[in-house]
């Protein structure tokens, strides 16, 4: 890299793709999570891209307006520890579901299923899915 440009931490990457899923999830826009906690849509795009670290007040004013805990913005972090044992990481294909999520047709899906108050038929449509996904796959 010729240009002073600092890569941005991978957790601060991870962190920001969360926020983005989530608001996604809701789908809020950025301009209203901004308005929601005093900043621009704009900070919120570098928070998403990682290229600004969120500090923790504000993790947590993110998590408050998200509707969920802190600890989501973690959940399937990359690793970095090096006193970690190598094999138990997830893979990291294991990222195909929050690219699914981040789809056109995974925030679709997603937002219609929540609707859906009803366990036993929230259960009908996996088993659904699970069988069209299976013929089609044979």
């Amino acid at each position: 890299m010729p240009e002073n440009k600092k890569k941005p931490n991978p957790i601060d990457v991870h962190v920001g793709s969360r926020v983005r899923l989530r608001r996604n999830m809701l789908g809020m826009s950025q301009e209203k999570l901004g308005e929601s906690l005093g900043i621009t849509f704009q900070q919120i795009q570098k928070y998403e891209k990682g290229t600004n670290r969120v500090g923790a007040s504000r993790l947590q004013a993110i998590a408050t307006v998200l509707k969920v805990p802190v600890s989501f913005f973690f959940e399937d972090a990359p690793e970095h520890n090096v006193n970690s044992t190598p094999g138990f990481a997830e893979d990291k294909s294991a990222n195909y579901v929050v690219d699914f999520l981040n789809s056109s047709e995974g925030l679709q899906l997603n937002r219609a299923f929540v609707k859906i108050s009803d366990p036993r038929v929230r259960r009908k449509v996996i088993d659904l899915v699970r069988v069209l996904a299976s013929e089609e796959a044979g």
